[in-house]
């Protein structure tokens, strides 16, 4: 073996990791986050949580992401520790169907049909047709297609240089010496963790050790205990990822290990134990990839038929080897942030989806800050209005930490329509931030009236009941029409919110005329104007929000040309609705 089938060897193994991950995003893609909204969403059924996970990992072709993304949902909270365990049981399952498509490079024989089953013999099709899909077809979903293709030809091809590359080392003795050392079980298994916890990746080191078979080198022998070590490699990626994550999400990593581990041990020791006294033949023949697939299927079967009635068990391990925080659990807005896991960045639709749900907490926060502090006008309460403090606290918090999260998630590769509802998202968040410390003026205002011991006259509480009220209206018609997307409800805004200047002019009219003849004092007046332009402020925030929805909605959309155009009198629906507004709100 020289220095070019080395470099053919390296060059190939680049190829191979490279396919597997272009493989694997595709396939991502396709699945738009649906798989992984569908294990958000499961029940605390075991062996569907086992189905679903070992679903999952062959779609994505990763058992380690499959781990990781459960280790995020745990930390967030949206998923039970209990519910984790089966699913990490499946991914293992999952990750074994790479195995079999790599095994495929095996195929010999003279027949028509198992000649069209060699990757080398439709894998520059697929490439040509991936090429075409990503290159000249406009379809997002085509090119994910194409992507697919791509991935799995280049997979292929670095599988096939890996081969030839290692070909000649079944004449250098050295190279033979070498794999009957890792014939020692604990060796074995110590050489495939390690090789595993490098790589990242399971089935990539498994798909190098089906490489090295073509050799004829590698008895089963050898090839077994590998196997077994790679599967206790795999868990690195999760350990790594539970670093600095809840209670539960470590608990979960560990669950993970202690299946390998524990599975590991209990087949390893039965199959040895058989060996002793049956001697199992096939040991010393050379092992093919198709061998290594079947091997590598039925651990992972094994150990989850044998270990899955035990799920209980593995859990309470988990919990004796991390303990419980002696913090009381985090309140309701800080489940919502940990929503906001890194881990779930690697899957940017389900990241997307989680923004999603933050945005519409916060948005919730911000409605409720809104009607505390207009409450307060009616009725002063201390309490109460140290609640619109700690909302619209709470309210800072989200458009920091969501704000942050969408920046980096903008990076990542996102499809048009999560694309679009990421800058949705940055643009109304900080219209809902606005509005909650609209809210604080308005309570600041309610509480200087209580001190000043100041009040409205009874035509000026009708009048604000009046404002208030519109103000209301349009605050619930702009943040449910964001939580729903409802598009109907949004184009109602702006008409409302063009009566809400008028009932802001009319009141300063009638404010004025009230100070003329007496009934008003200068410093009321000064209140009012606070009060009027902070509820103004509030309707122009939520026209905000309903423009930007429209806009998301209609990719042509102008805000501006929407504006201009209801000021010009070009739209009658607009302005048949703004009438019906009048009669309602009117002072």
């Amino acid at each position: 073996m020289d220095i070019f089938d080395v470099l053919s060897m390296i060059g190939g193994l680049a190829l191979f990791l490279y396919g597997m991950h272009l493989l694997g995003e595709g396939l991502e893609k396709m699945s738009g986050g649906r798989l992984e909204r569908i294990l958000e969403k499961l029940t605390s059924n075991p062996i569907k949580g086992v189905l679903l996970g070992a679903a999952v990992t062959a779609v994505i072709q990763s058992s380690s992401a499959t781990t990781v993304m459960v280790v995020g949902f745990v930390n967030s909270g949206i998923m039970k520790l209990s519910q984790a365990v089966s699913i990490i049981m499946g991914a293992n399952i999952g990750t074994t169907i790479t195995s079999w498509i790599l095994s495929l490079t095996s195929i010999e024989g003279d027949s028509v049909f198992l000649q069209l089953l060699k990757p080398t013999n439709f894998t520059t099709i697929l490439a040509l047709l991936g090429v075409i899909f990503i290159m000249f077809i406009k379809s997002e979903k085509k090119k994910n297609v194409g992507m697919i293709l791509v991935g799995f030809a280049v997979l292929m091809v670095g599988m096939d240089n890996m081969s030839e590359a290692v070909k000649p080392l079944r004449d250098v003795p050295e190279f033979t010496n070498i794999l009957l050392i890792f014939s020692n079980p604990i060796l074995g298994m110590l050489a495939g963790a390690i090789l595993t916890a490098i790589i990242q990746s399971s089935s990539a080191s498994v798909g190098i050790l089906q490489a090295l078979c073509v050799t004829g080198q590698v008895p089963f022998a050898t090839a077994l205990p590998i196997i077994m070590g790679q599967n206790i490699g795999t868990c690195v990626t999760a350990l790594v990822s539970a670093i600095g994550a809840q209670t539960n999400a470590k608990r979960a990593a560990l669950v993970h290990l202690y299946f390998n581990v524990i599975g590991t041990i209990a087949f390893m020791l039965g199959f040895y134990g058989i060996n002793a006294f049956v001697d199992f033949a096939f040991l010393n023949t050379p092992a093919d990839a198709a061998g290594i697939a079947v091997i590598h299927t039925v651990f992972n079967v094994v150990a989850t038929l044998l270990l899955l009635p035990f799920s209980g068990l593995l859990e309470k391990l988990a919990r004796l080897t991390v303990k419980d925080a002696k913090n009381p659990a985090k309140e309701k807005f800080e489940k919502q942030l940990q929503l906001l896991d890194e881990r779930f960045l690697e899957t940017p639709a389900l990241a997307v989806e989680h923004c999603k749900m933050v945005a519409n907490y916060m948005a919730e926060i911000t409605k409720a800050a809104l009607d505390c502090s207009m409450e307060l006008l009616r009725n002063y309460d201390e309490k109460l209005a140290a609640k619109v403090f700690e909302l619209e606290s709470e309210a800072d918090q989200f458009e920091d930490h969501l704000g942050q999260y969408l920046v980096k998630l903008s990076s990542k590769d996102l499809s048009v329509k999560d694309s679009t509802t990421l800058s949705m998202l940055l643009h109304s968040i900080g219209d809902m931030e606005r509005i909650s410390d609209h809210a604080v003026n308005i309570a600041e205002s309610a509480e200087e009236m209580h001190q000043k011991n100041m009040a409205f006259s009874v035509q000026g509480v009708k009048e604000m009941e009046t404002f208030a009220g519109a103000v209301r209206e349009i605050l619930r018609l702009s943040l449910e029409s964001f939580m729903r997307e409802d598009m109907e409800e949004a184009v109602l805004v702006e008409p409302l919110e063009e009566v809400v200047d008028d009932l802001r002019d009319e009141l300063k009219k009638r404010h004025v005329n009230r100070l003329r003849e007496g009934k008003c004092t200068i410093e009321l007046g000064f209140v009012l104007s606070d009060l009027t332009t902070n509820f103004e402020r509030v309707a122009d925030h939520c026209s905000n929000i309903a423009a930007c929805l429209i806009q998301t909605g209609e990719h042509d959309f102008e805000m501006h040309n929407y504006i201009h155009k209801l000021a010009k009198g070009e739209n009658t629906p607009f302005h048949e609705r703004y009438m019906e507004y009048r009669k309602q709100y009117t002072l």
